[in-house]
């Protein structure tokens, strides 16, 4: 059987080494004789793998040591709703840069806590969509945050420049870009993250907060979502999502293995490379997206033809190349390309593509 490659958006892939060391441990983790899914949660060998996973992803991102790291539940979707119930008061006002659906979600989401602003949005730039960069000029001071979400999953847009926001607190959902390219954490206030892309399977979400920003939460915020009672039970409050949290630990080791995120983003900029000039050298595939938001995790394209669309899913899938459907709401097709996805599976789409271009175009 030829290899299979998975371009799910999430939840993706998760690298073969991980699948199989989990696999090793399934039912005897630790010579229990259980598996870690078994386990307390308080017990010292879950608190040992809990303990190292948070040191293995400070040592990744350099995370400062005045920065908390919370494992949590709920999903982004879950910290569009804790972070201003966290860090504003239903008096204050938010700012939002508009790039795609997550972010946009997260204005929704934030307007039932505070006043969310939209200070800018996808514009079109040579009929594509283009981000505009906000001027600091523009930016209310006394705002509570500004949230932005540097890779869009749905849409494939990205930016590689950081908003400017003077003393305001600087918010960013890195659900689908977290630990694919070096970070400054420094520079933010919160940076959050959905672990079904980069980090891990779903049902865990990781959380960046810097201390001067943990123990304003409002009254009315469950137990669950309080930054400060997570910070102080060492994201233990109530039973976290233990298998998930042991998983990402195990990604955490093999990205470390990896070379750590300055080889991923050389990885990762090789990937989609390749996969943007097999677009870009075709009449026959387009992208939407201007090449300076051109994401390198999720890479949405269309066929001049759209009645071969149905065609293409499913030779490609016959080929062994997973979830090339494109999201419903941007149609065509879309190829996510996180960390654990490797040059290989990349190359084997690219050769796919070009073949069905020669019988079909």
């Amino acid at each position: 059987m030829n290899e299979v490659f998975n371009f799910s958006a999430g939840p993706a892939m998760l690298p073969k080494e991980v699948m199989q060391k989990a696999q090793g441990e399934f039912t005897n983790w630790r010579d229990l004789q259980c598996s870690v899914m078994e386990v307390s949660h308080r017990g010292k060998d879950f608190i040992e793998i809990a303990a190292k996973a948070e040191q293995d992803l400070r040592d990744l991102l350099s995370i400062p040591s005045n920065y908390h790291v919370l494992f949590t539940h709920g999903g982004g979707r879950g910290q569009f709703a804790a972070v201003p119930l966290n860090i504003s008061k239903s008096e204050d006002t938010s700012l939002h840069l508009v790039s795609g659906s997550w972010s946009k979600g997260a204005v929704a989401e934030a307007n039932k806590y505070n006043n969310a602003v939209v200070i800018g949005e996808v514009t079109d730039k040579e009929g594509m969509h283009f981000v505009p960069q906000p001027s600091l000029a523009n930016i209310d001071q006394s705002a509570a945050y500004y949230h932005f979400c540097p890779n869009e999953t749905v849409d494939g847009i990205a930016f590689d420049w950081l908003p400017e926001s003077g003393d305001v607190p600087l918010v960013s959902d890195m659900s689908s870009t977290i630990l694919s390219q070096p970070l400054d954490v420094a520079k933010h206030g919160i940076i959050y993250a959905g672990a079904q892309k980069n980090i891990g399977p779903s049902g865990l979400s990781v959380v960046i907060v810097r201390e001067d920003l943990v123990g304003y939460a409002r009254k009315e915020t469950p137990s669950i979502f309080d930054y400060g009672l997570a910070a102080k039970a060492d994201s233990m409050y109530n039973t976290p999502p233990t298998f998930s949290w042991y998983l990402a630990g195990l990604v955490f080791e093999w990205l470390k293995d990896m070379g750590g995120v300055d080889a991923m983003a050389k990885r990762n900029a090789e990937k989609a490379s390749l996969l943007y000039s097999a677009i870009d050298s075709s009449d026959f595939y387009s992208s939407k997206v201007h090449p300076h938001n051109r994401s390198k995790m999720n890479v949405p394209f269309h066929l001049a033809n759209t009645d071969l669309n149905e065609l293409f899913l499913k030779q490609s899938q016959e080929a062994g190349l997973l979830a090339l459907k494109g999201h419903r709401s941007v149609g065509g097709m879309r190829a996510s390309i996180y960390n654990a996805m490797s040059v290989e599976g990349v190359l084997a789409l690219v050769e796919f593509m070009r073949e069905f271009e020669r019988v079909n175009g």
